[in-house]
């Protein structure tokens, strides 16, 4: 593993908590500690959000192409140690290396679309109906923004908040996961290297996270909230910010129906299963979560879905031969434990997997569970592992009441040769994002979201600049 920070990092320096506490980081294949890491206190916190606060007139006041010149040199820089930081992503998180090394890329790519966006925050400028004054419209920072990112992403959940809140002039502190914050400490430094000045990032891991988020939210110069994770922490940070009405975007739970139409390319919804239900251990939000596979070709697309999980390699992500690392952690192996034997209990079969592998590692092969009724209770769960229950249908209204039957709205995917009923039924899904064809949807060009208890906002594109952005009028004559 190559070498991280393990400090604080505020106002440019690295530096111990303010009591002198820290936390350890295990590495979920080997239950080994591999660092322990300051731990920030609620002073530490504060002292972070006061050195955003004064750094954010100089860096909002900056030119437009000075900022994006950094970003473009954190991108060259992210690429440049791309080996480095996949090494330490699989460390820390666990995944297969290639997963980690994509990851990488994906991430870099967030600095190199807000480097271009950077120069593209546009106004407007009208005559009003009346004729009496112009209507000019502008847009301005929000400001000190506060970026909460999981676990999973270690690396692309921190740069899709940074790069767009840089980009429009804002300056940050990012609360990573306590499970993954060495990731985000090598990306301070990184950034430090581009040329962000001090304060404009600062980075606070915490195992106090729940104080010092609080503080954070409640009091202070933050105002802007950007949460990543599951809707119930998501929920309970919407009331705490909606007390001083801080702006908020929220990426939250996701429970993408994967849909398989009697039409489709079996060969390619396959391939798209693999890819959306396995990548990044199958711990993402947008992982394929339900199958829901037409009556007339089930049969066939389970017994191939199953051939092509048999064949993924368990072991630990350092292994270049192996795709499915361990679970990040005890927890979310042993709640896919739970989830099996709830789909059993409601009448599925295990053909495949269904049991933590023995020994040392939160390891979970990977599962697929047949003849899943449709009002099983293990399809209203996030599992966020690699479990795969199969649902049969008949018909499109059918599916398409079974898919939007729950209170998530992240991502859907939807597998049919005839695009016209693709394109009908995507735009039927309650979801933010569709797969259509593919099993792959992210692309930091694209807006990332969902609707329902799945977000608010949107992340990635265009748009993603905008939830660090507030509209300003400005009525004159002239």
């Amino acid at each position: 593993m190559p070498a991280a920070p393990t400090d604080l990092f505020i106002d440019g320096a690295w530096r111990a908590a303010s009591d002198g506490q820290t936390f350890p980081v295990e590495n979920p294949a080997t239950q080994q500690v591999i660092a322990k890491v300051a731990d920030a206190s609620i002073e530490d916190g504060k002292a972070a959000a006061a050195a955003a606060a004064t750094a954010l007139p100089a860096w909002s006041r900056r030119a437009p192409r000075a900022r994006a010149e950094i970003l473009r040199r954190a991108y060259e820089l992210v690429i440049a140690a791309k080996d480095d930081l996949a090494d330490l992503i699989t460390a820390e998180n666990g995944k297969a290396l290639a997963d980690a090394r994509a990851e990488v890329a994906y991430a870099a790519e967030f600095f190199r679309w807000y480097s271009e966006e950077a120069v593209r925050i546009d106004g407007h400028l009208t005559l009003s109906p009346s004729g009496d004054k112009r209507i000019i419209e502008i847009s301005q920072p929000v400001g000190v923004s506060l970026l909460l990112t999981p676990w999973n992403l270690p690396a692309a959940m921190i740069t899709r908040k940074v790069a767009p809140a840089l980009a429009a002039g804002c300056t940050v502190v990012v609360k990573p996961s306590r499970q993954t914050p060495l990731t985000a400490l090598f990306l301070a430094r990184l950034l430090t290297e581009a040329g962000v000045p001090d304060g404009v990032v600062n980075i606070v891991p915490t195992a106090r996270d729940i104080a010092v988020t609080a503080e954070l939210i409640g009091n202070g110069p933050v105002r802007a909230l950007s949460f990543t994770g599951s809707t119930r922490v998501g929920s309970a940070l919407l009331g705490q910010a909606a007390e001083r009405v801080l702006k908020t975007s929220m990426e939250l739970g996701g429970n993408a129906p994967f849909i398989v139409f009697e039409d489709a390319d079996l060969d390619a919804a396959v391939a798209g299963a693999l890819v959306a239900k396995m990548r990044h251990n199958a711990e993402a939000c947008t992982a394929a979560n339900r199958f829901y596979v037409h009556a007339r070709v089930r049969e066939e697309f389970v017994s191939r879905l199953v051939e092509g999980l048999a064949a993924m390699k368990v072991g630990p992500g350092t292994d270049l031969s192996v795709q499915v690392g361990p679970m990040a952690s005890a927890s979310a192996r042993d709640s896919l434990t739970e989830a099996v034997q709830s789909a059993v209990d409601s009448g599925g079969r295990v053909l495949l997997g269904g049991s933590p592998v023995k020994g040392t590692g939160y390891y979970f092969p990977p599962t697929l569970i047949d003849q899943v009724p449709p009002t099983a209770a293990v399809l209203n769960e996030e599992l966020f592992g690699p479990v795969a229950p199969v649902v049969a249908f008949d018909s499109e209204d059918e599916v398409i009441t079974m898919a939007n039957s729950t209170e998530m709205g992240l991502g859907s995917y939807v597998f049919t040769r005839d695009l016209r009923r693709g394109l009908a039924v995507a735009e039927r899904l309650e979801s933010g994002m569709v797969g259509l064809n593919t099993g792959i949807f992210s692309d930091p060009a694209a807006p990332f979201g969902g609707v329902k208890q799945s977000g608010i906002g949107r992340e990635g594109g265009r748009h993603g600049i905008h939830e660090f952005l507030e509209t300003k009028y400005i009525a004159t004559q002239w």
